[in-house]
């Protein structure tokens, strides 16, 4: 068995080495899943073709949902609860943790269901139709138990990081990833079930990684187990407000990835728009590789988080801010090294995923680049917004997520390829985050001017469980 015991100590140990504590198995478990999308992709590429690239990159903006969710209800419920840690209350952060499971599992059955009562009408909302509709169709219905399984998942690592067993939240990826990643190939190549086989294959990994996390929950866990929950009226109310409370800490959670789904979304619009079928195929090879270096950023915030969010709630203000200051220079170093390997790699990087003879791979080895130069902005962006909801201020998180995500995007979307043509399209994503750098840039320049005095403070939750 994995050994959770890590006896991590949030208020003494040395920044650097309890983030390094954190991170590296974060990092690591993150490799892992980085590695099922890119295999994942790999095998569907040679296996099915551009077309089924396409089909999966039209179906994404679910999974993306049921992300956010996720991260939202995880985020939230990581920073109140390690606040009530850091203030001794742990039957309120027990509670808080189990509210928190509760919630998104009801929430992630009742999209499941309405996803598999009414699929014509959900593909259509996702701008599926021609003759990429059955293969996205074929995917869609297969896929859907995913939607349980990773809200599960979701929640689950950041309670168990918290708990302090980060290397027990890096095996529940790693074992679901290995387990993906050999079905994958099992089910498309040998067995050639097709899209069927490459969403079965997600679907038996979820369910490995989420029964990881269930047993940790239920039988590991050293510091935050499930608490019994009431179901009369005032407990129910009590659990509204709670659940309510958490998802305004972590909604910059959701937002940030349902403005990943607006970027697919928008991006498949206006590529199917200017080159066709052909074109989307391309800009799914980037979005598949886009979550890969969104996982690597959110590992650096997600491990700064539990340290921040503690020693926010112990008002030890000096161990916060040199947690993100710490943060951020890791964030830059990896967002540039992200940046130069798929400028300089770019046609090798394609060549993963299809054969250089193919139409596609030309359209995406020329726009990889380009998209690519936003790796660095969006790498300080996720740090500092994972910062903002570590201490509790959701507006401004919330804020620099809409911009990236939403304002800026769908405004680059729409005008930069009338300025500069394809390569506008490929630059609409970078130019997002760019500006958004700047409005973060400018907002905190702003508020030190405003406050020379501003520290830390108490923290300002309102949770009584």
């Amino acid at each position: 068995m994995f050994d959770n015991r890590d006896n991590i100590d949030f208020a003494h140990t040395d920044i650097r080495y309890l983030f390094g504590s954190i991170f590296f198995p974060t990092l690591l478990g993150m490799v892992f899943n980085m590695a099922f999308i890119f295999t994942d992709g790999i095998f569907v590429g040679h296996g099915l073709g551009g077309q089924g690239l396409a089909a999966i990159n039209l179906i994404c903006p679910i999974m993306m949902l049921i992300n956010g969710l996720g991260m939202m209800l995880g985020t939230g419920v990581s920073v109140v609860a390690a606040i009530h840690l850091s203030q001794g209350n742990v039957k309120a952060a027990r509670i808080n943790v189990t509210q928190a499971f509760a919630t998104g599992i009801a929430a992630a059955v009742a999209l499941g269901l309405v996803c598999y009562l009414f699929p014509d009408t959900v593909l259509r909302l996702l701008g599926v139709d021609g003759g990429i509709y059955d293969a996205a169709r074929e995917y869609y219905l297969w896929f859907l138990p995913t939607c349980l399984l990773n809200m599960i998942i979701t929640i689950g690592l950041f309670a168990i990081r918290l708990d302090g067993s980060p290397r027990y939240a890096m095996m529940s990826n790693v074992v679901a990833a290995i387990v993906n990643g050999v079905l994958d190939y099992l089910f498309i190549f040998p067995m050639h079930w097709g899209l069927m086989g490459a969403s079965l294959a997600t679907d038996i990994g979820g369910l490995v990684g989420a029964v990881m996390v269930a047993c940790y929950m239920f039988g590991k866990a050293k510091t935050l187990r499930f608490y019994r929950l009431k179901w009369s009226g005032t407990s129910l109310r009590l659990m509204a407000r709670n659940v309510g409370y958490m998802a305004k800490v972590g909604v910059s959670g959701l937002v940030g990835e349902v403005a990943v789904a607006v970027m697919v979304l928008a991006g498949n619009l206006m590529f199917i728009r200017y080159l066709g079928d052909d074109g989307v195929a391309a800009y799914g090879i980037a979005c598949y590789l886009f979550p890969i270096v969104y996982m690597v950023c959110s590992a650096v915030a997600q491990s700064a988080q539990p340290i921040i969010s503690f020693n926010y709630g112990a008002g030890a203000g000096g161990r916060v801010r040199r947690t993100l200051r710490f943060s951020l220079a890791i964030a830059v170093a990896l967002g540039l090294l992200v940046t130069a390997v798929f400028m300089l790699f770019a046609p090798a990087v394609v060549s993963c995923f299809l054969d250089s003879g193919e139409a596609v791979h030309g359209m995406a080895s020329h726009g990889l680049p380009y998209f690519a130069t936003g790796y660095l902005f969006m790498a300080v962006n996720i740090c500092v917004v994972g910062y903002l909801q570590s201490i509790e201020r959701a507006g401004a998180a919330i804020f620099f997520t809409l911009c990236r995500g939403i304002i800026f995007l769908v405004a680059a979307f729409v005008l930069l390829p009338r300025v500069w043509g394809v390569e506008g399209l490929w630059l609409a994503v970078p130019a997002a985050e760019l500006l958004t750098t700047v409005c973060i840039a400018a907002g905190f320049l702003f508020r030190k001017n405003g406050d020379k005095s501003n520290k830390i403070i108490k923290t300002g939750t309102k949770l009584n469980n």
